[in-house]
């Protein structure tokens, strides 16, 4: 039985909340949101209106 020498490299994972992710995060979020409110006012006022 051989004895081998296995070097083990640890890992400190930081769970960071860059600020800057969260904000692009919260604007394109709320882009999206608005694009969805805009196409469902554009539906309810110009497509639904007709009938």
């Amino acid at each position: 039985m051989t004895h081998r020498d296995i070097d083990v490299e640890e890992r400190h994972i930081e769970r960071r909340s860059d600020s800057s992710l969260v904000a692009s995060t919260f604007i394109k979020y709320a882009a999206y949101i608005i694009i969805f409110f805009g196409l469902l006012y554009f539906l309810v006022h110009y497509v639904f209106d007709k009938f």
